[in-house]
């Protein structure tokens, strides 16, 4: 990492922290980003553009499981021929 100066890291310390969803990676890097002179609206654009990357995977894996369960979704259960079986659940 030799090749980037201090603030370069911080903005990549700053994306990886919240897309690894890690709370004191995030406050550690943003008052070491500060140190580095970044400003805070040059953080909260990093932030969003990291947000933004993050979000597009996520949506992904929610637009599958969501396809999955439509094409798992189970059978009506008959409650006069099994009421035991309540809501189907078991």
């Amino acid at each position: 990492m030799s090749d980037l100066d201090h603030k370069q890291r911080e903005f990549v310390a700053l994306g990886a922290a919240l897309a690894s969803n890690c709370i004191p990676c995030m406050e550690y890097h943003f008052a070491e980003a500060c140190k580095a002179g970044i400003t805070p609206a040059q953080i909260q654009a990093a932030v969003n553009v990291a947000d933004a990357v993050r979000k597009v995977p996520a949506r992904q894996v929610l637009s599958t499981a969501r396809a999955l369960l439509e094409d798992a979704a189970p059978e009506p259960v008959d409650r006069e021929q099994d009421p035991a079986r309540g809501c189907g659940c078991r």
